[in-house]
């Protein structure tokens, strides 16, 4: 790291308060249990006896201390790009030449959603791979998620591009590097290779971009019609969690906000329904995981701004999407694109469907795994990651 390169960055450490942990551990004692009837399991949200056994055991056995010690583990930094505060893992390769790459993380999570994939990634030869294959590892936190700063004026989604590109450009100072994502994430490295073609070399995702699902085409073929009509279904049992974040955040995040159990209930129940795991969530996921991505909401107080993506592509304005529709005109399709199916997540668009809006090269329908592929299946992403950027070094 070059002297100019560290006068821009502070590190950072994750040192939450001995207050909040004492106030938190409070309010698990004082739960005011709502009084619900027997027999609709997890098809009415999370189920009201596993979450009582999840809070016991938070109130009980977690250890915060223990994993906010495994997360500075870690190498954490905080810089200010533009005028944002934003935090992010840095880590070098362990390689002849690591390659820089940007993973960037979706909702209802954090830079968390790649712990298991960094070290993969950044030393490659202790988990099967090459030490050719290397890579520097970026993973921010989205800005108004974890310990990133919360931007108080709305449209932040739209400019997170800008910033990744300049984090990584001007105060990391990698000429090219190469990007990853998911959910959200996707959404950001779209527009990032979009908007920064010089400067990414490639990018790869686990989903397509949700927001082309209001660019309907009239020359659907089957299989886009078989998956239009998946996700319309999909949205009927599953996507009421998005209208409201989308409508009328600002009801619901005072009170998850104000309530570790209301956001654990928020929260986990995702992990369940999006997940692989067959209705058995601690199949994919322990207690520890789940509370260590809850934790970082909890005491971030990061759950109201997270649900302000939602918000702001609902209610962006006539301009806004003028100039996203010539940004996209301008630079769609010229950055190579891989795509990494994962069976379980949430949506299973067709390969026709991503290739209206990418230069796919390649398509890896992979046989396990879910929304979080980074948590649920990270050796299996790492390979992807590592076969497809491979071309990309020279």
């Amino acid at each position: 790291m070059d002297k100019n390169m560290n006068a821009k960055l502070n590190s950072f450490r994750i040192a939450i308060s001995d207050e909040v942990i004492a106030d938190l551990h409070l309010r698990l004692a004082h739960v005011r249990w709502p009084t619900l009837p027997h027999g609709a399991g997890w098809k009415a949200g999370t189920e009201p006896e596993y979450l009582r056994q999840f809070v016991d055991y938070w109130q009980r056995s977690y250890d915060w201390r223990a994993h906010e010690a495994r997360l500075n583990g870690f190498m954490h930094f905080k810089a200010t790009v533009d005028d944002i505060g934003v935090h992010f893992i840095y880590e070098r390769g362990k390689g002849p030449n690591p390659m820089p790459i940007i993973l960037t993380h979706g909702y209802p999570d954090s830079f968390c959603r790649f712990l298991k994939l960094i070290p993969m990634l950044t030393d490659p030869a202790s988990y099967g791979g090459q030490p050719q294959d290397a890579f520097d590892v970026i993973v921010p936190d989205l800005p108004g998620y974890g310990f990133s700063d919360k931007p108080q004026t709305l449209g932040t989604i739209f400019r997170v591009h800008d910033l990744w590109a300049q984090l990584m450009t001007e105060i990391l100072g990698y000429n090219k590097f190469v990007a990853h994502g998911g959910d959200w994430g996707s959404t950001v490295t779209e527009q990032l290779a979009r908007s920064h073609p010089d400067a990414v070399l490639a990018i790869h995702l686990t989903d397509v971009p949700f927001g082309h699902l209001f660019q309907k085409p009239d020359d659907l073929s089957s299989e886009e019609k078989r998956f239009m009509k998946e996700n319309e279904e999909w949205m009927q049992k599953e996507g009421a969690y998005a209208l409201i974040q989308s409508t009328k955040p600002n009801s619901l995040s005072p009170g998850l906000n104000d309530s570790p159990v209301g956001l654990a209930a928020w929260m986990i129940e995702k992990f369940r329904s999006w997940s692989d795991c067959d209705g058995k969530l601690e199949s994919r996921f322990t207690k520890d995981e789940l509370l260590t991505h809850v934790m970082v909401y909890w005491t971030t107080q990061s759950i109201a701004r997270s649900f302000l993506p939602y918000f702001e592509y609902a209610n962006a304005s006539a301009l806004t999407w003028i100039k996203e529709s010539i940004k996209n005109w301008i630079g769609q399709c010229k950055v190579p694109a891989a795509f990494a199916r994962f069976p379980k997540d949430i949506s299973s668009p067709p390969r026709e469907w991503a290739a209206r809006f990418f230069d796919v090269q390649r398509w890896a329908e992979m046989p396990r795994g879910g929304h979080f592929a980074a948590m649920e299946e990270p050796q299996l992403l790492a390979e992807d990651l590592r076969t497809w950027f491979r071309q990309f070094r020279n």
